[in-house]
């Protein structure tokens, strides 16, 4: 994947205790499997590659990878040779940024990484790497570890040495005296379904029930409760549609109570617990213009332009369109300018 240069190249600086971390979730993230470290890590790149490589290859997961900080660590290039080093490291197979969604509903957010590896790496073991859930785990910030729990408190005083003391006996309990038994009362208040019989002649004073006859539709009502209806829904069917003259409000009911009696719904089939999440992809940016798509769309970890671009040794050239839209633009601006 690269060309053999024999020249040696500096060693890059060993980055500082100052060196900024990027926010948690973001920055460095190692690729497993990596070989040990040697002195002739990146022997086969060219001089500014190397230099730039050596550097990042000590940094530690979760340092910041943008740019800007790379070269205010490495007076020798500036930004835009750093950037140009970071592409040609990406297609040597070294690195990958990748942006992943962690978080659920409106919590979602984006997540930035940058994957290295010491050890060069072709286009397949990055995309079968990047498309694994491992990867997708590992772009996710590492949860905060919880403080540990204090340790039990010590009883104060000196302590004495010595054997442990005798317990000593508690007195005897004297058991008080046993009541004769006596049958148990239970109060249970009134049904829901007797409650909302009751209720109804305060509602219409129409409906105005004793409480033998709320005794006596309770069984009835009780009916429509267990269809899962609401006590709510009960008194606005029985209220609705009522004569303007009522002679007998439990016969009237009872006759409602049994005609209009909801159907038994079946029971709405529950989701299974242990159907497995959506996974989510990793998506590759362009490690030169940011565009982001599937590890396959992105091969040597650039964009169709910017790979070219690469491959031919410039810049990726303009889109047509955008040409014709910039052009269209100006026109419209040199009209505007006309005198009238």
């Amino acid at each position: 994947m690269v060309t053999q240069h024999h020249s040696s190249a500096p060693h890059a600086p060993a980055a500082s205790a100052a060196y900024p971390m990027a926010k948690p979730g973001y920055g460095k993230r190692s690729a497993p499997g990596q070989q040990a470290r040697t002195r002739d890590d990146f022997a086969l790149l060219p001089t500014r590659e190397r230099y730039v490589a050596g550097f990042v290859d000590h940094l530690p997961d979760g340092a910041s990878m943008s740019v800007k900080q790379l070269a205010k660590q490495l007076p020798l290039y500036g930004q835009q040779a750093i950037s140009t080093a970071l592409n040609a490291l990406s297609v040597a197979g070294h690195l990958r940024r990748v942006r992943c969604p962690v978080g659920t509903g409106d919590e979602t957010r984006w997540v930035f990484r940058t994957f290295w590896s010491r050890t060069a790496r072709d286009n397949e073991w990055w995309n079968t790497y990047l498309a694994t859930e491992t990867a997708s785990q590992a772009a996710a910030p590492a949860p905060t570890p919880e403080a540990p729990a204090p340790p039990p408190a010590r009883p104060e005083g000196p302590a004495v040495a010595g054997p442990d003391p005798e317990p000593i006996a508690a007195p005897p309990q004297r058991t008080p005296p046993q009541a004769p038994d006596a049958e148990p009362t239970q109060t249970t208040g009134p049904s829901p379904a007797y409650l909302a019989l009751a209720r109804l002649g305060r509602n219409d004073h129409r409906l105005g029930l004793s409480a033998d006859d709320c005794t006596t539709l309770e069984p009835l009502a009780a009916q429509w409760l267990d269809r899962g209806v609401t006590t709510d829904y009960l008194t606005s069917t029985l209220t609705a549609g009522l004569p303007a003259q009522i002679d007998s409000p439990v016969g009237l009911l009872r006759r409602h109570l049994i005609d209009k009696l909801p159907p038994r719904l079946p029971a709405t089939p529950s989701t299974p617990a242990d159907t497995p999440a959506p996974t989510r992809r990793l998506l590759v940016e362009c490690t030169d213009c940011g565009r982001p798509g599937q590890p396959e769309a992105l091969p040597d970890g650039l964009c169709r332009p910017c790979h070219t671009a690469h491959s031919a040794g410039g810049r990726p050239s303009p889109d047509p369109t955008q040409i014709a839209a910039v052009k269209a633009h100006m026109a419209n601006l040199r009209d505007l300018l006309k005198p009238v």
